[in-house]
């Protein structure tokens, strides 16, 4: 074993391993080892070798210095592994172990030309770290330098996720006129600003936001930051969506966290306004809550919170199938990881031609017929969803 030690000693300490892969297990077990893989990873600014050990059912990772790869490899040699394909920076090395360990080394031309840190690639968001973005300043989210804020981190990603699913609705856009940007439950405006400068700095386009919330010093604090950082075409106002008449046409409507009915009222909005584009994130879905009944779902509906949860989804789905009906293609996407926020689904609908309205309708009302439920969106659009849904109810 002393060439397959040799080897090892002078890749390992100069961290020429690229990648590793151990198998022909020795003496095979009912879900025992079958194989070994061993890659470069950097955490937390240190360099490591990650060992992943396959199993059947399972692959469980350890992080290894230099030193304790070295010799985790000479023992997975010496007692488990019987061959290994060793990939380093300068060439490839086979390694073939008979029963007698007797060692033959077979060295090949290198077929991996370099090798990224897997823990330490740079996320390629839409807006980098490094750069200072004045509002993301102003707002908290960075420093006069460019660095996002540890304290902040989830906030960036949060702001970074919702442009990247701007970006995507972006040719559904008239770019021949003024648009008109509707957001309505804007809040702090994280994500108003980001809008803005998204579609201004990034893709140019020409348009105004108004943005709504019923807060008036969170508005107060808004129409000041936009006044500091010379935003053309933004404008914040107290408000609430359903009573806002300003204008007769809106091309993009976006609310996120409109409580319960709210966003309801905000897309049924949208759809009387003709608006090409809805984002919408819901939030507190309570109105099913109260109507859902089915003896057939009583082993999940008897227990509260796991209701509270099914109506919510329910009621999301709804939406969406009445935005459907509506003329939208719907998409119910996730908005940020679960584990920063249970509120994680938004609906993203674009204006288009429907070809399978009579399906829909149909599966549509045997589903709220199922569920016994009413919803207000329904009521809300009655009008314009009589005419489709009238042939369906005989």
């Amino acid at each position: 074993m002393e060439k397959l030690q040799s080897l090892l000693a002078g890749i390992i300490p100069s961290r020429l391993l690229y990648q590793a892969v151990l198998s022909g297990v020795r003496k095979k077990e009912p879900d025992g080892i079958q194989k070994v893989t061993v890659k470069p990873v950097e955490l937390k600014g240190q360099f490591f070798y990650q060992f992943s050990y396959y199993y059947e059912k399972k692959v469980l990772h350890d992080n290894l210095t230099v030193e304790e790869t070295e010799q985790k490899l000479q023992e997975l040699f010496s007692e488990v592994f019987k061959q290994g394909m060793i990939h380093t920076a300068e060439a490839d090395y086979q390694v073939l172990i008979s029963k007698k360990f007797k060692v033959t080394i077979l060295k090949k031309p290198a077929s991996i030309k370099q090798v990224e840190l897997t823990h330490n690639r740079k996320k390629n968001y839409l807006l980098e770290e490094g750069t200072p973005i004045p509002f993301l300043v102003e707002l908290g989210v960075m420093n006069p330098e460019g660095k996002v804020l540890a304290k902040k981190y989830d906030k960036f990603r949060q702001i970074n996720r919702f442009l990247e699913m701007i970006r995507d609705i972006v040719p559904h856009l008239n770019k021949d006129r003024k648009l008109t940007i509707l957001d309505f439950g804007c809040g702090k405006s994280y994500l108003t600003f980001a809008m803005y400068h998204y579609l201004r700095e990034v893709e140019g386009l020409d348009f105004q936001v108004v943005g709504l919330d019923l807060k008036e010093d969170v508005i107060c604090h808004c129409n000041e930051l936009v006044e500091k950082l010379q935003y053309k075409d933004l404008r914040f106002l107290v408000g609430d969506i359903a009573k806002y008449t300003e204008v007769d046409h809106v091309d993009m409507v976006v609310t996120l966290h409109a409580c319960d009915t709210a966003t309801d009222a905000a897309l049924e909005k949208a759809v009387r306004w003709g608006a090409d584009v809805i984002l919408s994130v819901p939030c507190c879905q309570h109105e099913m809550f109260t109507q859902v009944e089915n003896e057939v779902l009583d082993p999940m509906l008897k227990h509260g919170i796991i209701k509270e949860r099914f109506s919510a989804l329910a009621t999301d789905s709804v939406r969406a199938t009445l935005l459907e009906l509506m003329g939208y293609r719907t998409q119910i996407l996730e908005f940020i990881d679960l584990e920063h926020t249970p509120k994680n689904l938004l609906i993203r609908a674009v204006k288009g031609k429907q070809t399978n309205v009579d399906q829909i309708a149909e599966s549509y009302l045997e589903f709220k017929r199922f569920l016994q439920v009413t919803p207000y969106l329904e009521k809300a659009l009655e009008d314009k969803l009589e005419p489709i849904l009238a042939g369906m109810k005989k």
